[in-house]
């Protein structure tokens, strides 16, 4: 058994968030998790997952997630599936930080992320 508490993970900081791996030190996984810390931005780029879907489970704050051009307001509570190979983000609303858990059903997630050109500046579903 395998517990980690939030005063265990080490966060690290990337473009529009953090993120931290809470299953960093275990090799057995077959499976990625990421507890992520968003503050809203100019924009994000979206991304995809091209093996697997993603899901993502909203634990604190509220926005906006953006899955192909298509936005859906989500908040806590909230528990998306976000399609293999779809480009995506989430974009916390103003002066709120949202807190998400994501699950990937891959166990290398840099080998299963690309960054896309993709910049969503609008949450309303318009982008650059």
């Amino acid at each position: 058994m395998s517990i980690v508490g939030d005063d265990d993970l080490r966060f690290v900081d990337l473009p529009g968030r953090r993120t931290a791996d809470p299953l960093a030190d275990h090799d057995d996984v077959t499976s990625s998790v990421r507890i992520v810390r968003l503050e809203r931005t100019e924009g994000r780029t979206a991304h995809r997952h091209p093996h697997t879907e993603e899901v993502i489970h909203v634990v604190s704050g509220t926005g906006v997630v953006w899955i192909d051009g298509a936005t859906a307001p989500v908040g806590p509570g909230d528990t998306v599936l976000v399609p293999a190979n779809a480009a995506h983000a989430t974009i916390p609303d103003p002066a709120v930080e949202m807190r998400l858990v994501c699950f990937f059903p891959h166990p290398d997630l840099a080998a299963n992320t690309e960054d896309t050109e993709l910049i969503v500046t609008d949450p309303n579903g318009a982008n650059t």
